[in-house]
């Protein structure tokens, strides 16, 4: 989400309001969120109209760790919108924040009524659409924009992702290409560019890389002068490695992860811990039920699980190329509407650890009434819509409660192929698991006890998904997963190529390619270097070919 300060203006009304806009902006300066919230509740009062009001108060009580006040301030502030982008905008962002999909698709709509608005208005326009999985309508907003003129970074950057989505990579690289000219140091850019196509010796961008590293001091310990610096060498590394250039490719690798280690890095105790929590959850809760409570009318989802980087997006896009299917993407709906249940605010670890430990008493109907009020809207008239966020594979006892008939489907991939695929991408600050070998060794070690904490414990609850099989056996495969969600064969299904819906993943290059088995077994171009990985995978317990 996007950070926009609050300042709470000071107008010409009574000496009340005024000095409660005082006292508030002070103590949500100075961090003291009892007294701001106590502020802003009593400002509130005398400016029960005012939106700016609404979202600091959210805000400060979201801080606080109370995520039903917070949403209900939002929800609140809707009817009450003036006819200002900006503002419509910042609660948009908020209410998707919060799980409150609806909520921020209602802003939209408001907003899409302004008269000819400026280039800038839509482009927040088309994020807000990305930011929803709505990529077609983002870019028919991005090309609005641009013939306006944009003039950020930024702008640049969404409208080459936005082009990348929808498999036009030509129109994406000329983007970047323009923006990195505009801006070299700005690395998101190197890194779409590089992971655009595969990299030849005789074409490829790496002076361009080069040239853009040497502009960023080594010696800066600015953390934004790292994160570039990392950006461009893992670009680097993509150029180095589809060259066969293995050695340079893993120097560059090592230089960014590194970076991206000192920057942002792992907390292996709070993940056990969180492991902990789930793996602890009393077996009466992860029990199925199927009474008539627990029915619901209309689309049904379809969950992915598993590792990152374990061929998720290859399964989505075979799976919603069926006729009755549809992908919704990665969407995080399910755990927003979790921690709406719980009561807690949506971020840390810590906030997920206190949501799973109040979940004993939780009203799971409800939960996945919430969901589905929140989603249904995605499945465009299909029957089913795939809900493919692979860190919902802590959520699997929760979802069969809430959704108990909803198909889990968890896809495994050999444990050195997928750590190296996670080691290799840049996921910017999100993963910080996956930049060092030890620590996504552990991650891995806890991915692996939590999935074999499920089988023992919900015999059934998913289907077991091989990547492997997957790609060797496509076909069989295929009809084993069309079976377990009550869906008949089509041959469309065993050619992702052909699909045309939008993918946003960082694997939506390569899924726009006929199935083939060529991912597997690449760790090994490295095994020298990863056999650091290999032994502490075999210090977890994982067994690895």
């Amino acid at each position: 989400m996007r950070e926009y300060p609050l300042p709470i203006p000071i107008v010409d009304i009574p000496m009340t309001a005024d000095r409660l806009r005082r006292q508030a902006q002070q103590a949500m300066d100075a961090g003291q969120w009892d007294a701001a919230q106590a502020a802003l509740e009593s400002l509130a009062q005398h400016e029960p109209h005012d939106v700016s009001i609404h979202m600091a108060l959210a805000d400060v009580i979201l801080r606080r760790g109370r995520m039903r006040a917070a949403t209900r301030h939002l929800l609140q502030a809707i009817p009450l919108l003036p006819n200002d982008a900006s503002l419509i905008a910042q609660l948009a962002w908020r209410l998707s924040t919060n799980g409150e999909i609806q909520g921020a698709r209602a802003c939209l709509a408001h907003l899409a009524r302004a008269p000819n608005p400026p280039a800038e208005v839509l482009s927040e326009q088309a994020h807000l659409r990305w930011a929803l999985g709505e990529i077609p309508v983002a870019r028919a907003l991005m090309d609005r924009a641009v013939a306006l003129g944009v003039d950020t970074s930024s702008e640049y950057y969404l409208d080459a992702m936005l082009y990348q989505f929808l498999g036009r990579l030509a129109e994406a690289e000329a983007v970047l290409l323009a923006c990195l000219r505009r801006w070299p140091r700005y690395g998101d850019a190197a890194v779409i560019l590089a992971n655009l196509r595969r990299q030849t010796p005789e074409a490829n961008h790496l002076e361009l890389f080069r040239e853009s590293l040497g502009r960023i001091s080594a010696a800066s310990t600015d953390g934004r002068d790292k994160f570039a610096r990392a950006e461009f060498e893992s670009a680097i590394f993509k150029v180095h490695d589809d060259c066969g250039r293995h050695d340079e490719a893993w120097s560059a690798l090592a230089r960014s992860n590194a970076l991206m280690y000192d920057i942002n890095p792992y907390d292996a105790q709070a993940e056990a811990a969180l492991t902990d929590a789930l793996v602890g959850i009393p077996e009466s809760l992860a029990a199925a039920v199927t009474d008539a409570a627990a029915e619901f009318a209309g689309p049904m989802p379809i969950f992915i699980v598993g590792m990152p980087r374990s061929g998720s997006t290859l399964l989505d896009q075979m799976l919603s190329s069926h006729s009755q299917v549809i992908s919704a993407g990665e969407i995080p709906d399910f755990q927003h509407q979790l921690h709406w249940m719980a009561d807690v605010a949506p971020r840390s670890a810590q906030g997920m650890q206190k949501a799973i430990e109040r979940s004993a008493g939780m009203d799971f109907a409800e939960l996945g009434a919430r969901y589905l009020q929140q989603t249904q809207w995605r499945a465009h008239g299909h029957r089913f819509y795939i809900d493919k966020l692979p860190i919902n594979v802590r959520m699997v006892p929760f979802i069969r409660r809430a959704l108990p008939r909803a198909p889990i489907l968890h896809l495994a991939r050999e444990p050195m192929d997928v750590c190296y695929s996670n080691l290799k991408v840049m996921f910017g600050k999100a993963s910080p698991y996956c930049y060092d070998q030890q620590a996504l060794a552990h991650y891995y070690g806890q991915y692996v006890r939590l999935t074999n904490h499920w089988r023992a414990s919900m015999p059934g609850a998913m289907l077991e998904v091989s990547y492997a099989a997957l790609v060797n056996e496509p076909e069989a495969t295929m009809r084993r997963v069309l079976h377990h969600c009550g869906l008949a064969m089509e041959e469309a299904c065993l050619h992702p190529e052909h699909n045309p819906a939008p993918v946003a993943t960082p694997s939506s290059v390569q899924v726009r390619e006929p199935v083939h088995s060529r991912n597997l077994g690449q760790w090994r171009r490295y095994a020298k270097q990863l056999e650091p990985l290999r032994l502490a995978l075999a210090e977890q317990g994982v067994g690895v070919g």
